[in-house]
């Protein structure tokens, strides 16, 4: 009852001070201050219903503006006690006597803005379709504002989205979880126990090994298979992936156990869907991964091959063999052709293969100092040439070619550079570092983005930033020079000439833990769970690596590891992480509480 008398004086004194009445007893009151110095402009008065209204000075007249105002209609109706303004359908709304004054004012102000005070009305569609483009962080955030966006921000798809957006969904994971939202906590769960592994090295390590007799060649990875070839001519391959680490052998062809040649590995490379060799003689083999161990191509060179490239994405090869870079690739009938062919003025040291976004592939080449960009039925291309500059590494990622220069000796005042391409306009974005030792070895199509890692013969591991062209951090990391290097968003991976294998905190700056080994390493790959690291001999045919030499011991120091760090492995006894790192020979393992490793006996 008192709120309904409130409203009924609030009414009447509006009534009154709008139809010009004074809303007080008459008394002394103080002039009040005029806006201006100008005369006023002369009120005037209309009436409509028998309703007389006073109009303000500088106001529009009632006829030209406020006639059909929905403030005025809400006024009309508050003032005469009438029902409400009609609805948008035409209907008029009956008053709600129930409603108290705050509440009253609230549907007022919601019907004169068109929109809720509070909310805004949208469909579940247009809503979802906004909301999927907010990330995990965002989603949360928005689900504590109300119920309805609590409802809005859980909703499965957008959950699937975020999901495939952060890389935590393959096809063998759409039926494991019965909530997109769990699935992704569990997983990140599990990428933080990675984490805390790798700073705390613990995990398991095994060793891919082979028979007696044979020394390893070269080495190479594609999303944990790894292909390694041998001084014998051998292929095999290992299955990382599973838990008995699978190995297969591909068979060579078969001409050329007849030949007389030598039949020593010197490349070997692997994609999703194929795996090549090049050997010593010339030839090329070619499988398919999902076909059989039989080679689906052979070809052959008249010299010995320099350089060997597959690219990633599609079934395209390319070799470089005497001062001839030729592109192999099968048509659309599945017959393997030589697309094209390509003359450079000196030997090629570092080839690479990408696609670029037109889907044509594109090769980068370095001749000594001359370094070239080649595509298919376009001549060749010179993107960087100075005279006694000699290229030292070399890395491509999908639009960049970074490469190590090296200075012209004692004559320069300027160190060793590395120098960015874009291979789009052919042209230096930046040129990094001032070393004075050699880079030995680039990392730029695995590094985040705008970073790339180096390894110099100065012994310092460095990672730039292309943007500012400065050096974030730098390693003083190998005492005979830094062979193999790779990164990812917060750890540095390093492999020295002295066996070296070291693990870096690039944020922190400080060494986490290192293992060693008899011969350089040569290559390094890892993902969130796992590393591999190959330490690759200099010397393929020493004393005591053949299967005939009495010294068993001096082949197992010549020929060559590779080695299989499983950081998903919880931190388990002795007991039960020994089934898991037996090797091939059976020899007895031994456990490094050091390092929290396993390890062979002969390197703790």
């Amino acid at each position: 009852m008192a709120l309904e008398a409130s409203l009924v004086e609030f009414r009447r004194r509006w009534r009154s001070e709008i139809r010009g009445e004074p809303t007080a007893p008459p008394g002394p009151t103080s002039p009040k201050r005029r806006r201006s110095e100008g005369s006023p402009e002369p009120e005037h008065q209309s009436q409509e219903d028998g309703v007389p209204w006073k109009c303000l000075p500088g106001s529009p007249s009632r006829d030209r503006g406020i006639a059909g105002s929905r403030y005025l209609k809400l006024a009309e109706s508050l003032l005469d006690d009438r029902p409400d303004i009609t609805s948008e359908e035409g209907k008029p709304r009956a008053k709600d006597t129930s409603r108290t004054l705050v509440e009253q004012l609230i549907s007022d102000l919601n019907e004169i803005n068109e929109i809720p005070f509070f909310d805004i009305q949208l469909p579940y569609e247009i809503a979802l379709k906004i909301f999927h483009y907010l990330d995990r962080k965002e989603l949360g955030r928005c689900a504590q504002v109300s119920k309805a966006w609590k409802v809005l921000a859980e909703d499965e798809i957008l959950w699937y989205h975020v999901c495939q957006t952060e890389g935590f969904l393959t096809d063998s994971e759409v039926t494991a979880y019965t909530s997109w939202k769990e699935a992704l906590k569990e997983r990140r769960t599990q990428e933080s126990l990675l984490r805390t592994n790798w700073k705390n090295r613990t995990g398991a390590v095994s060793q891919l090994h082979y028979e007696l007799g044979k020394v390893l060649c070269d080495v190479h990875t594609s999303d944990g298979v790894v292909l390694a070839g041998y001084t014998s001519g051998d292929i095999r391959l290992w299955d990382t992936r599973t838990s008995g680490l699978a190995e297969s052998f591909l068979e060579t062809t078969p001409h050329l156990d007849h030949s007389g040649q030598s039949h020593q590995v010197s490349f070997v490379r692997i994609n999703k869907s194929l795996a090549v060799a090049a050997y010593e003689n010339g030839s090329i083999d070619v499988w398919c991964l999902q076909v059989g161990r039989e080679p689906i191509h052979h070809y052959q060179h008249n010299q010995k091959i320099q350089a060997l490239a597959l690219c990633p994405e599609t079934a395209t090869i390319a070799t470089a063999s005497s001062f001839e870079i030729k592109m192999e690739r099968p048509d659309d009938r599945g017959c393997w052709r030589s697309c094209c062919s390509f003359q450079t003025q000196k030997l090629v040291n570092f080839l690479h293969l990408i696609q670029n976004s037109e889907g044509c592939p594109v090769a980068v080449a370095a001749a000594e100092e001359i370094v070239y960009l080649l595509k298919p039925d376009v001549p060749e291309k010179i993107l960087h040439s100075t005279y006694g500059h000699t290229v030292t590494s070399l890395d491509v990622s999908l639009d960049k070619a970074a490469f190590g220069v090296k200075s012209y000796g004692w004559f320069s005042n300027n160190g060793n550079k590395i120098h960015v391409y874009s291979l789009q306009t052919g042209q230096c974005i930046t040129s990094l570092g001032n070393s004075a030792g050699d880079f030995s070895c680039i990392n730029l199509k695995d590094s985040p983005p705008y970073l790339l890692v180096t390894g110099n013969r100065d012994r310092r591991v460095r990672v730039y930033d292309m943007r500012c062209s400065k050096s974030l951090c730098s390693f003083y990391a190998h005492h005979l020079g830094v062979s193999a290097v790779r990164m990812d968003d917060w750890k540095v991976v390093s492999g020295g000439e002295e066996g070296l294998t070291c693990t870096w905190d690039q944020r922190m700056g400080t060494k986490l833990w290192e293992m060693h080994a008899r011969h350089p390493v040569r290559y390094i790959w890892f993902n969130s769970q796992t590393l591999i690291t190959a330490n690759i001999p200099d010397e393929k045919n020493p004393r005591g690596a053949s299967i005939m030499d009495d010294d068993l011991t001096a082949h197992r120091r010549h020929r060559g590891t590779i080695n299989v760090y499983d950081f998903s492995v919880h931190q388990r006894s002795y007991e039960s992480i020994l089934p898991i790192c037996r090797s091939s020979y059976n020899e007895v393992i031994g456990y490094n509480y050091n390092i929290g490793l396993a390890v062979p006996y002969d390197h703790v």
